[in-house]
């Protein structure tokens, strides 16, 4: 008496096109949907801060606020990345985040750097601000500069990934319909 394994529930392998990476245009929709979902996310955590915290002026504890929601979207990440490899955009767009290696999965320490690479696609832009002081307008191009060519890596190499993706290990992959 032998067992078989149907080879329906083993996962596919990471290069076989089950894992095909996705368009960088599908990739920056998914981008845009989270933005608006993440909209009141943001907002739900910031008003939870400012009650706690009673505060009362903008201005005030404002670095601890941006700690604190830099912590409630990393958690919101971590927890749908590592809890079936999608966030709700990501699934309407039929993409997954899953190890670049294996295909699985992500564990916990491997979604929170993706999610600190991740920053990579806002930091550098916004850092040069105050250190070269920028005027805004001068800002807002670097930036969408910077947009742009960190969009454009998606498509170079093999793998088609993100910087962020790469440096962390992960892949995003389109699923079929």
């Amino acid at each position: 008496m032998s067992t078989s394994v149907d080879s329906a529930a083993l996962p596919p392998k990471p290069e076989s096109p089950e894992l095909a990476a996705p368009t960088v245009r599908r990739r920056l929709a998914t981008l845009m949907y989270e933005g608006v979902l993440l909209f009141g996310v943001v907002f739900f955590a910031g008003y939870l801060f400012s009650t706690l915290t009673r505060q009362r002026n903008g201005l005030v504890h404002h670095n601890w606020l941006a700690a604190w929601v830099a912590l409630v979207v990393g958690v919101y990440f971590v927890w749908f990345w590592t809890h079936g490899g999608q966030t709700l955009p990501m699934k309407t767009w039929r993409l997954r985040v899953v190890g670049a290696q294996d295909g699985e999965r992500l564990s916990v320490p491997r979604a929170v750097l993706r999610y600190v690479f991740a920053w990579l696609w806002f930091l550098p832009p916004l850092a040069l601000h105050p250190l070269l002081g920028l005027a805004v307008p001068q800002t807002l191009i670097v930036a969408a500069v910077w947009f742009v060519l960190y969009a454009a890596v998606g498509r170079i190499g093999a793998s088609r990934q993100f910087l962020h993706d790469r440096l962390a290990g992960t892949r995003i992959v389109s699923l079929p319909r």
